[in-house]
């Protein structure tokens, strides 16, 4: 890793990121679906950006990592009692743990699970929470698109660890939504609120002792969404980009066919 004479110790965040895609209910148009989340941050302002669905993987049998580093450093305690793959590392460790990773994650042994490898439990979550509907299988179909890996450390933009070195590995799936009455209900909830009136629902939440936060879902078209990256240079893509007056996080390339110098794809 370039530079890893210099930073000595890593946070590695992995994690599974979503292409949530349906057609719309009117004309077929192909549809993205995004995380948008309102945060109040520390000087009274409020972020509101979307990003892909998804979250941090668990770690379900630590003894093979524990064998490439020895004891397991997360990076903040809710880390720790949720098990997420978000650790710090020796950054001479990097590569080995990248090897690790793609291999229990593309050649799970239903026997000896090392990590959680499949996107379910976080689609449940997420939409449970942006649109208040509990998803089952039945509803969505998944395929795996490969892996992304962003070798290169930037600044954890994480509540639990703000402004950490982080390497990233994010696992692809593409999830299409197949029942037309959920196609209907996400369609009619991105429409309830503003990014404006999102941020209020999170100062709300501040202001009467919650953690000043609040989400919902975004669906915009796929197209328009991918041709908006394209107009850019692949150099400078990698960066918050206003959709349809909605912010979408630098992440949100990580489920496009788009290609940027700082992600590696396999």
């Amino acid at each position: 890793m370039a530079d890893s004479d210099v930073i000595r110790q890593l946070r590695v965040s992995v994690a599974t990121y979503n292409q949530v895609i349906f057609p719309h209910t009117d004309d077929g148009v192909m549809m993205l679906a995004l995380e948008r989340k309102a945060t109040v941050l520390n000087d009274g302002s409020v972020s509101v950006v979307s990003q892909p669905f998804g979250g941090g993987i668990r770690i379900l049998n630590p003894t093979a990592l524990q064998k490439i580093i020895g004891n397991i450093q997360f990076d903040s305690e809710r880390s720790r009692e949720e098990q997420d793959f978000r650790i710090l590392i020796p950054a001479s460790k990097w590569e080995l743990i990248r090897e690790y990773c793609l291999h229990h994650l593309e050649f799970e042994d239903d026997e000896d699970i090392d990590l959680e490898a499949e996107p379910d439990r976080e689609l449940t979550e997420e939409f449970l929470e942006t649109i208040n509907v509990k998803i089952n299988p039945g509803q969505y179909s998944v395929q795996a698109r490969g892996f992304v890996i962003e070798n290169s450390p930037v600044q954890s933009k994480n509540d639990y660890a703000r402004g950490q070195l982080t390497v990233h590995l994010y696992r692809i799936f593409e999830v299409q939504i197949i029942d037309s009455i959920l196609c209907k209900i996400m369609l009619s909830i991105s429409q309830l609120y503003s990014d404006q009136e999102l941020g209020e629902r999170a100062l709300q939440d501040f202001k009467y002792g919650g953690k000043g936060r609040a989400n919902t879902i975004l669906t915009l078209p796929l197209d328009k969404v991918i041709e908006s990256y394209l107009t850019l240079e692949p150099e400078v893509r990698y960066r918050n980009l206003v959709v349809e007056n909605h912010e979408l996080d630098e992440s949100v390339l990580a489920v496009l066919d788009v290609g940027v110098p700082q992600y590696q794809r396999l």
